[in-house]
């Protein structure tokens, strides 16, 4: 029985080093359109004149922002490998305790990036004047451009630099893979699980935020 234990034990944390090395480099691809919507979108608003990027810079920066956004939403179709681990390990106590757990945080990590990217470009939209309408309008282009993207990703393959590195097959792709009824569908189911999870998320990640700048408030007043 120990022997056994010993096994799975050293079966499991196999199992989870593998799954980090692949989760740490979709992660740091997620994590790069946040780190992204701060430099064009946040830091701006809080520098003012102290931070300006040249607008050449700043457009170059925000086409890599759209390029890498995918990314963030991505993580959601990793869950497939779930099922596969699942499979792999039919011991209970190593499914509940290192893969959900595991693969729990990486998803949440992923899509949260996702979240506050859009939070943070919904935040500059209307620092400059947008009307609600055309905010809400921005966000669905970018949910519908980041279903494009993890389709183009999860089913043929694509990668973000591929804009770059790859440009004539991405092009093909787009104007001959794209066009049939299962892609159009699968996309168009992409983009209403994104528009639904980022609308919870949303707001759950706006309660937090509202909830930490209370607490702060409370202690700047608070006597010492």
């Amino acid at each position: 029985m120990i022997s056994t234990l010993i096994n799975q034990m050293d079966s499991a944390w196999q199992l989870f080093l593998h799954n980090s090395d692949w989760m740490a480099w979709n992660l740091f691809l997620a994590l790069i359109p946040l780190a992204l919507s701060v430099i064009l979108f946040t830091l701006p608003q809080i520098l003012g004149f102290k931070y300006k990027l040249n607008s050449f810079l700043w457009g170059v920066l925000f086409l890599v922002f759209i390029a890498f956004l995918p990314n963030a939403p991505y993580v959601l179709t990793d869950l497939i490998h779930l099922v596969a681990n699942i499979k792999q390990h039919n011991s209970l106590w190593v499914i509940m305790l290192v893969i959900f757990p595991q693969y729990f945080l990486f998803t949440l990590i992923g899509f949260t990036a996702y979240v506050l990217s859009l939070i943070n470009l919904v935040k500059f939209l209307k620092s400059k004047g947008w009307q609600q309408k055309y905010i809400v309008t921005a966000e669905l282009v970018a949910h519908a451009l980041s279903a494009i993207g993890v389709y183009l990703g999860r089913f043929l393959r694509f990668n973000s630099w591929d804009i770059i590195t790859d440009l004539p097959n991405l092009i093909n792709s787009l104007t001959n893979d794209l066009i049939g009824k299962r892609p159009i569908m699968t996309i168009s189911i992409i983009f209403v699980g994104l528009t639904i999870l980022y609308w919870v998320m949303k707001q759950i990640s706006l309660g937090i935020m509202l909830r930490i700048k209370q607490i702060n408030n409370q202690r700047e007043i608070s006597p010492t």
